[in-house]
């Protein structure tokens, strides 16, 4: 029997492996006493008599705050160990849809720039931002063009990144330096003072001006993992405000 639960929807339950399509808002883990409800404590209650009689849950991919999509859940410690050995062994594939500022050409092109911490190799305003840095791990990202489109004047496109290694921020860092920024992107975006402003003052109509989305538009779109001589696949359409932003073309 399919289980939902309100704050995302659960894709597929496999043994000891859960899928779920998280929305773009809910946090992942919990960052304070007495926070937001995350996508952990939704998994929580929904897998409570698996905790129970044993179980643990562990996000085996997890998902910025903003992005949208398919999560791997493992249920059981013996399969936590499990996927993050497959995970390291690069037998968990992964593929993002996500719009971007201009129209890249040529349609395929891929990042191969190291990631650092941006406060680790000079001053940084933001704690979290990562930035090219040849100090960093290695990252490469392969990206492809699937439709070009134009909204209110700008030049966008919807593209398909896969990421070849797995470092923090990854494909909006190697968007930003390809030279297309994700759309609604605050720090990697047209300026990183409007991460500053909104988290000063929240969503304004000047910042929904600079960057179109109240999200970074950036959706994990497909899973596939090597399991127990099997390969499972899963995927998760587009998102609505994808979809609603690309009929408005023009």
């Amino acid at each position: 029997m399919a289980r939902r639960q309100e704050e995302f929807r659960v894709v597929d339950e496999c043994g000891d492996l859960l899928v779920v399509d998280k929305p773009a808002g809910l946090l992942v883990h919990p960052t304070r006493p007495g926070g937001p409800r995350t996508l952990w404590d939704g998994l929580c209650g929904l897998l409570g008599y698996e905790l129970a009689n044993g179980g643990q849950v562990s996000l085996i991919n997890r998902l910025d705050r903003e992005t949208s999509g398919l999560v791997l859940v493992a249920k059981t410690r013996a399969a936590a160990r499990q996927a993050a050995m497959a995970m390291q062994e690069g037998r968990i594939a992964k593929r993002y849809h996500a719009i971007l500022c201009g129209h890249p050409a040529p349609e395929r092109w891929s990042v191969d720039e190291p990631i650092a911490r941006q406060g680790e190799v000079m001053v940084s305003r933001i704690h979290l931002k990562r930035i090219c840095h040849p100090q960093g791990a290695p990252a490469r990202t392969a990206f492809q063009l699937v439709w070009s489109f134009r909204h209110r004047g700008r030049d966008l496109a919807l593209v398909e990144a896969v990421p070849l290694t797995g470092r923090t921020h990854q494909i909006r860092v190697h968007a930003r330096q390809s030279g297309h920024p994700v759309l609604g992107d605050k720090i990697y975006g047209p300026s990183e003072d409007l991460y500053i402003r909104f988290i000063g003052e929240g969503w304004s109509a000047a910042l929904e001006e600079s960057l179109v989305l109240p999200r970074h538009a950036l959706h994990s779109s497909r899973l596939e993992i090597h399991w127990n001589g099997t390969i499972r696949t899963w995927e998760s359409p587009l998102p609505d405000d994808f979809k609603q932003l690309m009929a408005s073309a023009g």
